[in-house]
């Protein structure tokens, strides 16, 4: 029999803190492992560790908290080849479900029912190399596509990548975050209000109401 099980770090209820759902009550999946070590991470401690749990584990720990939306993230969510299955089988339990991926892993095979938060990563993350291109080919208006900015270099980076890839023929959001710590929000807000960019500024919610505590 095929081994459905999946190493996960935690899940939990709080509220969708970024992206188009943000506000939203929401349960997340936090699946263990990544390849990428982007140096503004702020999930480190689910590169490793992390339990073993069946599919049929996981939905019902999901179902238990009663959610409309389910969000299942890492790490890098789609390292794992069963989170695939999983995806699925959280979209036929009727749930509104997103992921949230690096990039570096195609997106191909993943339900386009699922609403796929891809992050393209900008060349100060220090792993702009790893982005797979061919993922803007499999882009629906159902994805999203997120770019952190750590800089103004960072910014034209992206404003450029933005009509270069053509991302709003393809995806109805993109988000613009800045990285804590080392752009001022007001600054990227500021830039995009200048330019008349299309595309949503976002903070990262979770943390204006609890920091980084785990499992918020």
């Amino acid at each position: 029999m095929r081994d459905s099980s999946l190493r996960i770090t935690e899940i939990f209820y709080s509220l969708q803190g970024e992206a188009r759902t943000s506000g939203l009550p929401t349960v997340f999946v936090r699946l263990t492992g990544c390849p990428l070590r982007c140096n503004y991470c702020d999930s480190e401690y689910a590169f490793f560790g992390g339990d073993r749990m069946e599919l049929a584990e996981i939905l019902a720990q999901v179902a238990s908290y009663k959610p409309r939306h389910v969000c299942v993230t890492g790490g890098e969510p789609l390292a794992q080849p069963n989170c695939l299955p999983l995806l699925e089988t959280l979209c036929d339990q009727g749930y509104e479900v997103s992921l949230e991926t690096s990039g570096a892993i195609s997106i191909e095979s993943v339900d386009t029912r699922v609403s796929r938060v891809v992050d393209l990563k900008t060349p100060d993350s220090g792993e702009s190399s790893r982005n797979l291109w061919e993922n803007i080919g499999f882009l629906t208006p159902n994805d999203q596509v997120k770019f952190v900015i750590c800089s103004r270099a960072d910014y034209e980076w992206a404003r450029l990548k933005l009509d270069e890839c053509g991302l709003h023929d393809k995806v109805n959001d993109v988000l613009f975050s800045p990285c804590a710590g080392r752009v001022n929000p007001t600054e990227l807000a500021d830039w995009i209000v200048a330019d008349n960019l299309p595309v949503r500024f976002q903070m990262q919610l979770h943390k204006i109401l609890w920091a980084d505590e785990p499992g918020r």
